[in-house]
């Protein structure tokens, strides 16, 4: 029999990696954890010595001893490619893995030193490594094919260890895939014989080890472990070596336990008092307090209060923009029917539900879609964003039963289908314009003169005529199908409506009307007998109890394993029936025993099988989920109560095979949270291959514009491979189907069924749909009989038609013939197809236009959540507040987050949006405040700002430059808009103001308005104009994304033209290349090159903490063009550098002694006169002593590197790092002693 000799050590991966691949062999060796014999060299465990028929072979290693033990049991590969694969995996485990969990690992168990630096960086390696991983199991159970190989128990163990002792539950969050799959591997009944049940990582910590041998090694004369090394108590006398890491390790635990004491020490004693931290400084908040009427303009004439408060800068301001008029496409216009030669801008809202309030999501696009719109308005185009609501059929009607029940303990059934559509209306009434209030609050420039609701009779009226039309034209029409159908709701719901619940495997989740958690994530596998013999044919189901419906069992044509069955028959245990076995090409014949039970009525794969084999149908739910069509005892029961049920039952028989853990995906209704089931309804659908081939030749032909267009991929594939559309939902809310079932009362038109679509006909009237009917079967009126459709349409489908609906279609109007089709549609990403397809198909088959000709798609999936929640989920929701910020969330305001939000949309698809960043933009508008109030002091209460922004020719260097800026920054926010790049617009805006004009422009033109009346007339005069047209058009700029503070900051400022002049900011022209043409590259690159020696002289200051002393600054230059260059840039220099003064120097000239010498540029040396303004004795001291510091670390480092066995023990990371610290500390070393000798040229 062979031998395995293994390490003792719990943890060596390496022996357990061997230990499990013994488990999975078809003969196990024994396992052995003494020293292995002499005569076997010096080898390292696990070794494996083979009997004597195999020639008394030994192989050593993990890698060589795993192979041949899985090999064994097949678990190696089935063929070439996949044994290709395994070794794939297990280079990935040793080379990728191992050394990198190693390095993480051992300084927690005491083996190796500990370097918090490098345990870090090697921490942030691992999480990478394992990212890949992650990838790579996401479409993935196991790593090579469908049952656990070599590859998985080798890259397990090589993670064995972190999941142990690093991951922590924040980790493996982000790791799901990876988690999962350790997870099911670590519970299969081999690694648990081995390993026993594995308890993952809370926090990363210190740990010290039990080192009992793992379960199943057999301990030989074993004796304690304390490290991975091969050293047991009867084994050979220690190293000298051995011994001293022993020793050392002896000494970091005492230390580490003298800590722990010292530690619980403090806990014991009484604390003593701290030193009170002073307090953060709060931000203020200030209101708004000068009485003014709703609608009339906000006092502008009181000072400004002395710093931002969004309180106050947004109070007012909405009302009186929505009285003046300014959001309607009509202001400043007789008519919109008038051609504008600027154009028009049309953009309908994404209706948000009647039972929402504003959330990230609708946060996100209306900013985006209101900070277009006011771009499109300041250009003068006719700018129509038309606001509306969508009816919400399933989210309105569970809010409003909920409602009902908490309030009056009463069903929708309890009051009728006309009280309870009464019900529904009274809490649109009372409710449903919550997020008019909330679009309000956040700026949104919408003419609510034209807000539509899906159910107002207008909308309903184009809403009856669209499914007429359509269904008259047999596009819209009548079949059974398979639905997503929830038994709490009774209704189908659409794909949107479906969560994915994703299980790594055995899972106990709740599920509406039942007392007891359902289990799922489990596989069974159970024996139908085949007829006529003793042979039966083994199948699996992840849901059990549908074997009751199940009508035939399909296996792959080629598989020769079924051969033999073809034209026989199984026999279902339950019930006289005998099912077919069909050969498909569906089935995937390494897939569990290749073949497969086939329930049609249940299953969407099943169904197209049972359509192309002929099969049976058998319903076995109704619409409660309760069981029909089946036997007693199963008949009345609950679907999941049926499913114990029928596993007893199939136990009971002899049938049951096995039960395991299986990786799936749970479809849960968003909406109720049950459990969505696969059922055959007759409902009414729409044909949409002819509609999405239009739809995908427009993107095509380029009529039709998707933004950003790596969502065309997505479009085309949709559209090319579209379904059709079930538009029946069986709810009360909505809009009812005009659709009516016709019976005739004549003996020669035999009885319809209710999916024969003859038998049905539409109409917006009992009347209309008569007269069709009579004509249609040649009878009189009086001899049909009518009962129309229950459902209601799906609600996608009134908001398919609603950018033209709101106009007024089927009627020609005015606003239809102006503003259909719109210019865009901005939305989010995850309802392209639910919303954004389905809008155009309907628009191309109803208008013969698309509804628009571009479409943006903001990255953002954002979920509603209606504020119907339950009292848990409230409580849940508010401590996740609490613990989020203890101290709640500073007050913002509109403009801050609107700008926030527009930054981040560059950043992918999904944002997690950060409230400090908020809060960073609630200081840039505080910024914005002070710099308007310091330069509405400059400019003094009697300037007039010249008629026209112009260039008068007097400009000094620093007003030339920012003008230069400003003009670059009109050139940005211009093609930041036409490109739909707001991070582009925020970051240019944000520079310009912040970095540009607060931090250099107002800093550097002080001295200007320093200096005497007398003595700089024309140079403040210049000033002053430059400084205007700088606020004026930076506040354009800002007004799209930022219109509460652009409005209050612009309203203080005096008008170019006051009489002409548009009232506010929002309707005044945004500024253009055309007119602010003034950009010099050349200008740009001087004054970047004196910004680069401003900052050389402040380094060079900080470095000797000069914080308010001033120096003279010699600047040597390297020719007379850069001399001449400092000298016309002096003043900012001097300005901006707090120098003494500026002087120009030649390069052959010399510079003054006791300078201190930093290079700015190629072109020029920065000399700071330091002599007489420091301490030069106590500054050499201080850098002495950094310097025996640096010397004292890279000594040690040195050592390190040295060492004989550095390169093939310390893994090839830890040498880059090592490498990059020596070179860090070699330059930092060479700074001090250049400092050094230019301090000692001063004594």
């Amino acid at each position: 029999m062979a031998a395995l000799f293994v390490s003792p050590h719990p943890d060596d991966f390496r022996s357990l990696l061997a230990l499990i691949a013994a488990e999975f062999s078809s003969s196990s060796p024994r396992t052995l954890t003494e020293e292995p014999p002499a005569s076997l060299g010096a080898r390292s465990r696990p070794i494996l010595v083979l009997d004597a028929g195999d020639g008394d072979a030994v192989l050593s290693g993990a890698g060589a001893v795993s192979w041949y033990l899985a090999n064994q049991g097949k678990r190696a590969g089935v063929d070439p490619k996949q044994q290709s694969q395994v070794w794939q995996w297990l280079s990935f485990a040793d080379n990728e893995l191992t050394p990198v969990s190693c390095a993480v690992v051992f300084p927690l168990l005491g083996m190796t030193g500990v370097d918090k630096k490098l345990q870090q960086s090697s921490r942030a390696e691992l999480i990478r490594v394992l990212k890949v991983l992650d990838k790579a199991l996401e479409p993935r159970t196991f790593l090579v094919g469908e049952t656990i190989t070599l590859a998985d128990v080798a890259v397990a163990t090589a993670v064995l260890l972190p999941f142990k002792y690093v991951l922590e539950p924040s980790d493996r969050k982000v790791l799901t895939n990876v988690t999962r799959w350790f997870t099911t591997c670590t519970n299969q009944p081999q690694f648990l014989k081995v390993l026993g049940k594995i308890t993952l990582c809370e926090k990363m910590v210190p740990v010290t080890l039990n080192t009992n041998p793992p379960p199943n090694a057999k301990a030989a004369n074993a004796g304690p472990a304390g490290d991975p090394a091969d050293a047991t108590a009867n084994g050979p006398p220690k190293t000298e070596a051995q011994l001293k890491k022993e020793a050392k390790k002896k000494e970091k635990l005492e230390k580490f336990q003298q800590k722990k004491d010292t530690e619980a020490k403090k806990k014991t004693q009484p604390s003593t008092e701290k030193k009170a931290k002073p307090e953060k400084k709060e931000l203020g908040v200030i209101t708004y307090s000068v009485p003014t009427a709703a609608g009339e303009k906000k006092d502008v004439i009181s000072p400004l209060p002395d710093s931002y408060s969004p309180q106050y800068v947004e109070a007012a301001w909405y009302p009186w923009w929505e009285k003046k008029g300014f959001f309607k496409p009509e202001y400043g216009r007789k008519s919109i029917s008038d051609q504008n030669p600027r154009g028009v801008f049309m953009m309908c809202i994404p209706p948000p539900n009647v039972t929402g309030s504003l959330h990230l999501g609708h946060a996100l696009t209306n900013a985006i879609q209101d900070s277009l719109t006011r771009w499109h308005r300041m250009r003068g185009e006719t700018t129509l964003w038309n606001p509306g609501c969508d009816h919400a059929g399933i989210a309105t009607q569970v809010v409003v039963e909920k409602k009902l029940m908490r309030e009056r303990g009463m069903s929708r059934h309890d009051l009728g289908r006309e009280n309870f559509i009464k019900e529904v209306w009274n809490w649109k009434n009372e409710k449903g314009d919550r997020i008019y209030h909330q679009l309000k609050k956040l700026g949104s420039s919408l003419d609510w003169d034209r807000a539509c609701f899906t159910m107002d009779p207008k909308l309903s009226y184009a809403v009856q005529e669209a499914f007429i039309r359509m269904h008259d034209e047999g596009v819209i029409y009548r079949s059974k199908r398979l639905v997503n159908w929830s038994c709490t709701l009774n209704s189908a719901i659409s794909d949107i409506e479906v969560d994915k619940k994703e299980l790594t495997g055995r899972t106990l989740l709740p599920v509406p009307g039942y007392k007891e958690k359902v289990e799922f994530g489990v596989l069974v596998s159970f024996a139908y007998k085949v007829d006529g013999s003793d042979e039966e044919v083994i199948v699996a189901t992840t849901r059990i109890e549908t074997m009751l419906g199940d009508t035939a069992v399909a296996v792959h044509p080629d598989d020769s394993r079924y051969q033999h069955l073809k034209g026989k028959m199984v026999l279902h245990p339950f019930c006289d029936r005998k099912m077919p076995i069909v050969f498909d090409d569906f089935v995937d014949v390494s897939f569990g025993t290749g073949a497969v039970k086939i329930t049609p009525a249940h299953d969407h794969n099943d169904y197209e099988v049972g359509e192309r084999h002929n099969l049976a149908f058998i319903n076995i739910l109704d619409e409660n989920g309760l069981l029909i069509n089946v036997p007693p005892p199963f008949l009345g029961m609950k679907r999941f109560e049926a499913r114990k049920t029928v596993l007893q039952a199939l136990k009971d028989r002899g049938q049951f095979k096995e039960i395991k853990d299986n990786p799936m995906v749970v479809p849960v209704c968003s909406r109720s949270k049950d459990i969505v089931e696969p059922l055959l309804k007759p409902q009414w659908y729409v044909n949409c291959t002819d509609m999405g081939k239009q739809a995908a030749d427009a993107v095509r032909e380029g009529r039709l514009k998707i933004i950003p267009d790596h969502h065309l991929k997505t479009w085309f594939n949709w559209m090319d491979n579209i379904r059709d559309w079930c538009i029946s939902r069986q709810l009360w809310w909505g809009h009812r189907i005009p659709a009516y079932f016709i019976t005739v009362s004549d003996a020669s038109v035999k009885p319809g069924e209710d999916v024969d679509g003859h038998y049905w006909v539409s109409g917006k009237s009992e009347e209309e749909a008569r007269e069709k009917a009579a004509k249609r079967f040649n009878v009189s009126a009086e001899r049909i009989t009518l009962r129309q459709d229950e459902d209601v349409l799906d609600t996608w489908f009134s908001s398919g038609i609603f950018p033209f609906s709101i106009f007024g279609w089927p009627n020609e109007t005015q606003d239809l013939n102006v503003f259909y089709p719109g210019t865009l549609l901005e939305t989010g990403h995850d309802i392209l197809f639910f919303w954004v397809a389905r809008m155009v198909m309907m628009g191309l088959k109803l208008t013969g236009l698309s509804a628009c000709s571009g479409i943006s798609l903001e990255g953002l999936h954002a979920l509603l959540i209606d504020s119907n929640l339950d009292p848990l989920e409230v409580e849940k929701a508010k401590q996740g507040q609490t613990s989020d910020y203890p101290n709640g969330i500073p007050e913002c305001g509109t403009d801050a987050l609107r700008f926030a939000l527009c930054a981040y949309t560059g950043q992918g698809r999904d944002i997690n949006l950060d409230v400090n960043r908020i809060l960073g933009y609630r200081h840039f508008c505080n910024k914005l405040w002070n710099a308007v109030k310091f330069a509405m002091k400059t400019l003094g209460d009697n300037f007039v700002p010249s008629e026209k922004a112009q260039l008068c020719g007097d400009e000094s260097v620093s007003d030339r430059w920012i003008l230069s800026r400003l003009s670059a920054a009109v050139g940005l926010c211009d093609a930041g808009f036409k490109a739909y790049d707001f991070p582009t617009i925020t970051t240019a805006i944000y520079n310009f103001w912040l970095y540009e004009l607060c931090d250099v422009y107002l800093e550097s033109v002080k001295p200007v308005f320093a200096k005497s009346e007398e003595d700089s007339t024309s140079q403040r005069l210049v000033c002053r104009q430059t400084l205007y047209t700088c606020l004026e058009v930076g506040l354009r700029l800002l007004s799209p994304v930022m219109p509460f503070v652009s409005e209050e900051l612009y309203q203080r400022l005096p008008r170019r033209r006051p009489h002409s002049d548009p009232p506010s900011i929002c309707v005044t022209s945004y500024p253009d290349t055309e007119e602010f043409c003034w950009h010099s590259a050349e200008v740009d690159r001087d004054m970047e090159f004196v910004m680069t020696v401003i900052k050389t002289i402040r380094s060079l200051r900080a470095d000797y903490n000069l914080t308010k002393t001033r120096a003279d600054c010699y600047l040597q230059c390297i020719d007379a063009a850069t001399v001449s260059q400092v000298q016309k840039y002096s003043l900012p220099i001097q300005t901006l550098s707090y120098s003494q003064a500026v002087i120009a120097v030649a390069a052959e000239q010399p510079v003054p002694g006791g300078c201190a010498v930093a290079i700015a540029s190629d072109r020029c040396t920065v000399n700071l006169m330091l002599k007489g303004l420091i301490d030069v004795e106590k500054e050499v001291a201080k850098l002495m002593t950094k310097k025996g510091e640096l010397e004292k670390q890279m000594e040690k480092l040195r050592g390190k590197m040295g060492k004989s066995d550095y390169k093939e023990k310390v893994p090839v990371k830890v040498q880059e790092q090592d490498a990059e610290k020596l070179r860090q500390n070699q330059t930092e070393l060479e700074k001090v002693n250049e400092a050094v000798d230019n301090f000692r040229k001063m004594i």
